[in-house]
């Protein structure tokens, strides 16, 4: 008898594109294990991460604003659902393994720090004596070491290609295990889009909680070329709606606008470069997975607008300020008493340098245990 899952393997190979990632091929494992008889490789990866202690974390961490700030703006683990709708819409468009940029998407912010990138910052500085904190690295680390759910082995045991997918998300970060992910090699185009669909929420969810908070407003957005595209056509269709509505209705279309110019690039990318086979993505010579030069230009635009009227805020300055304060003073009582450490890290100490469970154990706090362990231990 066929299993539903040796059925799922026909399927992709019916209707996925020649140089997709399919699940029957994966790279595999660290450690062997028997495949699923109901789910392919990357539909198992994906619900081992959703069932993870990290992911729910995620619930409880800062994406731009701090938690406690109101219920409705974005959290971590908001973000993190976000990305992974829009993955699947891209990849299904262009004939790529939803599974496998769904569950890239769901582990690629599990390294993050309570507070966002301030949090993060912090944490990088603290650590630059004993290589630095980097958020991809850590979440390779939470899904090969930290999590643990399995008798057998450490980790969530992953497939290659969901770990390759942390390993390389953002193009400009330094190379993490080299040895393992050799630089020269491109990811997945599963990878890839997945990197860019995070661009495509952030930079829309932030026009959006930005505007809720009232730290920007709809005329300071008047300026900006993707925000007056995106109202010209709201207005169109809804000439008389009211400034919420108004706000959902064109933070909508700027994701539809990037999504479907990516899609329409990269399948651009992906004719012009001859790309018939997986092999052929990892050899390019080009980057396949793009915007337009002229949606580039656009989001330069709103980036550098979102950078100054809302990124550099008092508001937010004051939060990345507590941010510091609380995690350096936690980082300065663990490393002066290691003793007060937690459960799994404290049975590290003495096996490896104190910094570095440290570095793990506030990476992985979320605000409000942060913000606990501040009020408890500061005195």
């Amino acid at each position: 008898m066929v299993s539903p899952r040796e059925r799922l393997e026909k399927y992709e190979g019916n209707i996925l594109a020649p140089y997709a990632s399919h699940s029957a091929v994966s790279r595999g494992r660290r450690y062997k294990i028997s495949e699923h008889p109901l789910r392919t490789a990357y539909q198992r990866d994906r619900d081992r991460v959703i069932h993870s202690a990290a992911f729910r974390r995620m619930e409880y961490k800062t994406q731009v604003f701090v938690n406690y700030e109101g219920d409705h703006y974005r959290t971590r683990l908001t973000h993190t659902l976000e990305v992974a709708q829009i993955s699947r819409t891209i990849a299904r468009a262009l004939g790529l393994n939803e599974d496998l940029s769904e569950a890239i998407a769901c582990v690629h912010d599990l390294g993050h720090t309570p507070f966002g990138h301030s949090g993060e910052d912090v944490l990088d500085e603290l650590m630059r004596d004993f290589g630095g904190f980097n958020h991809n690295r850590q979440s390779l680390r939470v899904v090969d070491i930290l999590e643990r759910r399995y008798p057998e082995y450490p980790g969530l045991n992953l497939t290659y290609e969901v770990r390759e997918g942390i390993a390389k998300h953002e193009s400009t970060a330094e190379p993490i295990s080299p040895e393992e992910f050799p630089p020269d090699d491109r990811p997945t185009l599963e990878a890839s889009l997945v990197d860019l669909a995070d661009a495509i929420a952030y930079n829309s969810h932030d026009i959006d909680d930005g505007l809720a908070s009232g730290i920007i407003n709809q005329e300071d957005l008047d300026g900006i070329t993707i925000w007056l595209e995106a109202k010209k056509k709201s207005k169109g269709l809804y000439p008389d709606i009211d400034r919420k509505l108004r706000r959902h209705s064109v933070v909508r279309t700027i994701i539809d606008k990037q999504a479907s110019d990516l899609v329409e690039q990269t399948y651009g990318n992906i004719t012009e470069n001859n790309i018939k086979t997986l092999d052929d993505v990892r050899r390019a010579k080009a980057v396949l997975v793009s915007f337009s030069d002229s949606m580039n230009h656009k989001l330069a635009e709103l980036k550098t607008f979102l950078t100054e009227k809302m990124y550099r805020h008092p508001r937010m300055q004051a939060n990345a300020d507590k941010a510091r304060k609380i995690i350096e003073t936690l980082f300065d009582i663990y490393k002066n008493d290691p003793q007060k450490l937690h459960g799994k890290f404290k049975l590290r100490l003495g096996k490896e340098p104190v910094e570095n469970i440290i570095s793990d154990f506030i990476a992985g706090m979320t605000d409000r245990y942060a913000q606990m362990k501040y009020d408890e231990l500061k005195h």
